[in-house]
């Protein structure tokens, strides 16, 4: 038998209607469809982009031909975890070099899940959480080159976020999601991991056909030694 599960940390940010979203994505809308008084059951109509809330970015999200997300296996989801901790460079609009964190990553182990703290998380709902840190494209050719293809980031974006460009620059997801990885964003919560005793990650995604991501509920947790 498997070890049992001993803490759980929540890294998801709820999902509610007219929550914040990538500038131009579908609005989120939660609304009522069917009541206890009228049907005998509660049913609620749910609308919302692919990359809402805590979400998976797939291949497909900004490569032609990339692979979809039902398609992706699960047990890269299902992985240890390691946080990479920037919160001290996390300013706004600020490039994080891989010079930044190379440190950091000395001891990553393929397969694993790394995610990066920036701390951004606390502004979720503001203006300024658009303005937040992203990471140079060569941490992403590093992450590749060392055996991780799933990151994440507690932003809106690894990349750059720039709301008065015709269309998106996103060079990290290029280099990235071009080599099949697969990317985690609005994660929340990492500060609280640094408690647990080898974490990992679950971050699943609902299997749509054909789409190119999946809002996820994204935990950490260790295992009794």
């Amino acid at each position: 038998m498997g070890q049992p599960v001993r803490k759980i940390v929540d890294l998801t940010h709820p999902l509610t209607t007219g929550m914040q979203i990538y500038p131009g994505d579908p609005e989120v809308q939660l609304a009522p469809a069917a009541s206890l008084a009228e049907e005998g059951v509660v049913v609620h109509s749910l609308h919302l982009g692919s990359h809402s809330g805590t979400h998976l970015d797939a291949p497909s999200h900004s490569i032609a031909g990339g692979a979809t997300v039902e398609t992706i296996d699960l047990g890269r989801l299902f992985a240890p975890l390691h946080v990479v901790d920037v919160s001290g460079l996390a300013l706004p609009g600020r490039r994080i070099h891989l010079a930044d964190v190379d440190g950091q990553l000395s001891n990553v182990e393929p397969g694993a899940v790394v995610v990066f703290r920036t701390g951004w998380s606390e502004q979720f709902g503001e203006p300024g959480y658009l303005e937040h840190p992203f990471l140079d494209a060569r941490i992403a050719s590093h992450l590749l080159e060392a055996g991780v293809d799933v990151v994440g980031v507690d932003t809106l974006s690894p990349d750059r976020t720039d709301v008065s460009a015709a269309s998106a620059d996103l060079p990290f997801h290029d280099v990235f999601l071009g080599a099949g990885g697969v990317i985690i964003e609005n994660l929340t919560g990492l500060d609280a991991v640094g408690a647990l005793v080898q974490p990992w990650i679950s971050a699943l995604p609902l299997p749509f056909t054909g789409l190119d991501g999946s809002p996820v509920r994204a935990v950490a947790f260790s295992r009794d030694s």
